[in-house]
């Protein structure tokens, strides 16, 4: 067993992780404004000088799991108006496309008990472009891409900095911080180093009174005073570096006008005696916020290296082993990560798939939100809430998180969102089966599940509706931690899907509008897919059938039908469960074919694909004839069952038997539920041969879904022809937009007409893989349409998984295709082996679109680059 392993035996090596957000403004946890308005109330411009409710920024921070107590960089050029202490980005309404960081960074490595971590960091030399970001991207439109920091020119002349910043652990509690500065620039430049230590502020709200501090003990050292803290030393290796002390407290005077009575050091204290030498850092060398100050010349083409150590104990020579532990812990990681890519030969892959679960580990966050206290306010601190008009989250007063949870990306995404979570938790069980389980469990828990059943869809409006993917994850993780332990879990399977039933049922009596088991739920995570809001009231009676929300629907039935199954094998009780999913199954499959008399169905045999169907208030209905992956999402509804299994479960398949034999309606209605494949499997799919075969058309043709780098969100005909559509009164046009949203609707920086995402894409792959685990050789498709090379469905799926995965490799001409071309990025040493993994991709040339940082599901991709732990 490796040391790494080892270590993850004892949560204790937890305690401390990267749980400092990228970005705490903006967001909604912290808006105490009237109306509404996150990014104004807390944002860039105030946040030095603001002090947080509910969780700490920083750049490169760490923190205990309660976030009592934090650190971080800060650094300075010597010609910015501020230090840079925090990740600089656009808010939602500053962006030309909606929020966006404007910083390069990338996380390089990290291991699951983080005792081991390394980012890169790229600060210019120059005067960061603050203004001429903003003044920019606010005078682009939505049809023209966004104005980034490189395309600023401030990197044209190598005038930046490489800033190296490493931790390990000695021990849980004894933590190693190193930072290098390579100057990549032809002349000599000066650098602030400022690592930075402070408390979270929870003494000003009016629970407690406990305020810690933090004090000068001697040259090089600082004491912290916490009494539930290990972590009592602070050391600096540079022993000529100044200490300065002020207060994790809101500058009030700067801010508002308000005078501060007992404190004139607050929170930007440091910040403004590092920019202007002035005295407002406590001259008794005390606080709740502290920092060594280090003043050096990077000489051009050189660099310098920075230690720093935070212990439980004083240490009479901290760094004389300083050396050793990082190198210790170096080749730990390399030992740990050795045994997971074992089977991976090829260099770049392994370069690619390391970073992709650094960016994961990378991305956990302390994440803080009591909807009750946020809603009413503190006794120190009023919520001026609107009730009239419309404040978020309102019927979830009893949810209360305050967890160490996956971020999709914490600068952009910088909160949980169910369904980007349970796709995150696949390539986590890699690495970290039992985190992987704990992040599913954590949303089932009593004080994050609505007592309606409902799960939290993402702060901004908890009551959204994500895709139901919960159930999938959870069985594909157990089956993954099954599989590398030599043991199933049951336990976590259990508790998973007793807490899933409530979530099922919430699904069918809310969403299903009509009692017909046909789906609606609004945008179902596709923001901007259909030809008008999907969340939309409709007038006059009116309702949106949605194909995908019933293949969701579909979909999780057969998830919970085979999680009793797995269970019924220990404990017989299960069987019964496995019955009611295996009807309600058939009852929702009837359903997409007939939606009743003089109804059109969602299948359309014509155009051999599935739409949505808007039914009218007269009773007859409409087809939205839009190819999208609405209609690919019915591929995910598809199960095989060994016949083995069935064997051991007398009672199902005694039920299974009558229902299909009284019930002939459903049963030609499931795909060869009767007959039998390849090896004695049983396949349940909503698509039978023919149909799969005609969507199959569609996708794999390179005119419409079948791009060099995946699966389109949308056919690329309506690039040419778009498609057109008439709700209210008002014409809704649809382009095929591969990158960038060109418009605001239904939010300002997603696309779902287009590009390539991760999570359908992945999802397509493992469908594929069932389908062929049942059909084998007996069914190929033409690969891509029109070639007339017929491929069967696994090497259709290999293919398209090596299309997705070499967005990231460099290709014959060296270029990785999400760097969009860029020469730099692609070429340039201190550049080309570094990987961002984005929220999307332009959907022709492949390049990197949105959050940048977006490595929760896209790191999906590491399981694609481990295929043989595929079940």
């Amino acid at each position: 067993m490796t040391a790494e392993k080892e270590r993850l035996q004892d949560i204790k090596w937890k305690n401390w992780g990267p749980y400092v957000s990228n970005r705490q403004w903006g967001n909604v946890r912290e808006d105490y404004s009237p109306n509404g308005n996150a990014w104004h109330y807390a944002n860039h411009n105030n946040a030095e000088s603001y002090a947080y409710r509910w969780g700490e920024e920083g750049i490169a921070g760490i923190s205990d799991v309660k976030q009592i107590f934090c650190f971080a960089f800060s650094f300075w050029n010597k010609k910015d108006k501020i230090i840079k202490e925090r990740f600089f980005g656009l808010s939602n309404p500053q962006g030309n496309h909606g929020e966006d960081i404007k910083e390069i960074f990338y996380y390089l490595d990290n291991t699951p008990t983080h005792s081991y971590m390394k980012m890169v960091y790229k600060y210019p030399i120059n005067p960061f472009p603050y203004d001429d970001l903003v003044t920019e991207n606010g005078r682009r439109s939505k049809k023209e891409p966004e104005y980034e920091i490189f395309d600023t020119g401030i990197f044209d002349n190598d005038e930046y900095f490489d800033i190296f910043i490493e931790y390990c652990k000695a021990d849980h509690n004894d933590i190693l911080a190193r930072v290098t500065v390579h100057n990549r620039s032809q002349q000599d430049a000066p650098i602030v180093i400022a690592p930075t230590a402070w408390f979270r502020n929870n003494w000003k709200w009016g629970y407690n009174t406990y305020k810690a501090q933090m004090n000068a003990s001697f040259d090089g050292c600082i004491d912290i005073n916490h009494d539930s803290i290990s972590i009592k030393k602070f050391y600096s290796r540079n022993l000529g570096a100044k200490s300065a002390f002020c207060e994790n407290e809101t500058n009030t005077p700067k801010l508002y006008g308000a005078p501060y009575p007992g404190n004139t050091y607050f929170k930007d204290g440091i910040n403004d005696h590092i920019i202007y030498g002035s005295n407002t850092v406590n001259p008794e060398k005390r606080g709740t916020k502290a920092s060594f100050i280090i003043d050096e010349i990077i000489e051009a083409g050189q660099f310098k290296t920075f230690d720093f150590r935070l212990c439980p104990d004083e240490i009479d020579e901290p760094f004389e082993s300083f050396d050793e532990i990082f190198a210790t812990r170096v080749a730990e990681t390399d030992e740990f990560y050795q045994e997971i890519q074992s089977e991976t030969t090829n260099e770049d892959e392994r370069n690619v798939q390391r970073q992709a679960f650094a960016g994961l580990l990378w991305n956990k966050q302390f994440y803080h939100y009591n909807v009750g206290k946020w809603l009413k306010g503190d006794p120190n601190h009023e919520a001026p809430r609107n009730f009239n008009d419309y404040v978020r989250n309102t019927e979830w007063n009893h949810l209360h998180n305050k967890d160490i949870i996956s971020m999709p990306d914490k600068w952009e995404y910088p909160w949980y969102a169910t369904w980007d979570l349970a796709f995150h938790c696949v390539p986590f069980s890699i690495i970290d089966g039992e985190f992987a389980k704990g992040q599913l469990l954590l949303l089932t828990k009593e004080w994050y599940m609505h007592p309606n059943g409902q799960l939290p869809a993402y702060e901004w409006n908890l009551s959204d509706v994500n895709p139901p993917v919960h159930a999938w994850s959870c069985f594909r993780v157990f089956k993954i931690d099954e599989k590398q332990n030599g043991k199933p879990d049951l336990l976590f399977l259990e508790k998973v899907f007793q807490k899933l039933l409530l979530n099922f049922t919430w699904w069918v009596n809310r969403k299903d509008k009509s009692g017909n088991n046909i789906f609606g739920g609004g945008f179902l995570g596709l923001d901007n897919i259909g030809a008008f809001d999907r969340n939309m009231e409709l007038k006059d009676g009116q309702h949106l059938e949605q194909a995908d929300g019933t293949s969701w629907m579909a979909m999780y039935a057969l998830n919970m039908m085979r999680i009793a199954m797995e269970l019924a094998q220990y404990y017989q009780v299960y069987e019964d469960m496995a019955i009611k999913f295996f009807e309600h199954y058939l009852y929702i499959a009837e359903a997409m074919e007939n939606l009743g008399e003089g109804k059109e169905g969602l299948w359309n045999e014509e155009d051999g694909f599935f739409y949505d169907v808007l039914q009218l208030g007269n009773g007859d209905s409409v087809s939205l004839k839009l190819r999208s992956i609405v209609g690919l999402i019915p591929m995910f509804a598809v199960e095989i069952v060994d016949h083995k299994l069935l064997d051991k479960m007398p009672n199902f398949q005694a039920r299974m038997e009558w229902v299909l034999k009284n019930k002939p309606e459903l049963t030609k209605l499931v795909s060869h539920w009767d007959e039998e494949g390849q090896g004695r499997k049983h396949l349940m799919s909503i698509l039978r041969k023919n149909r799969l075969t005609k969507v199959l058309t569609r996708m794999l043709d390179e005119n419409e879904f079948l791009s060099s780098y995946g699966i389109r969100a949308m056919s690329k005909v309506y690039e040419e022809n778009p498609f057109v559509f008439s709700v209210h009164g008002t014409e809704n046009v649809v382009y095929y937009t591969p990158a960038e949203s060109d418009s605001r609707m239904f939010g300002g920086n997603s696309n779902w007409r287009g590009p390539i995402w991760f999570p359908i894409n992945f999802l397509i792959v493992e469908s594929l893989q069932r389908f062929h685990f049942y059909y084998g050789n007996s069914l190929k498709v033409e690969f891509p349409t029109g070639s007339g090379e017929k491929k069967n469905l696994d090497e259709v799926a290999q293919n398209i998984s090596r299309r997705l995965c070499s967005l990231f490799l460099k290709d014959e001409h060296g270029q990785r295709p999400f760097n969009g071309g860029n020469p730099k990025f692609n070429y340039d040493e201190h550049f080309k082996d570094y990987i961002t993994f984005f929220e999307y991709f332009h959907g022709d040339n492949g390049r990197g679109v949105g959050a940048s940082h977006q490595t929760g599901w896209t790191a999906t991709v590491a399981k694609l680059m481990k295929p043989r732990l595929t079940v």
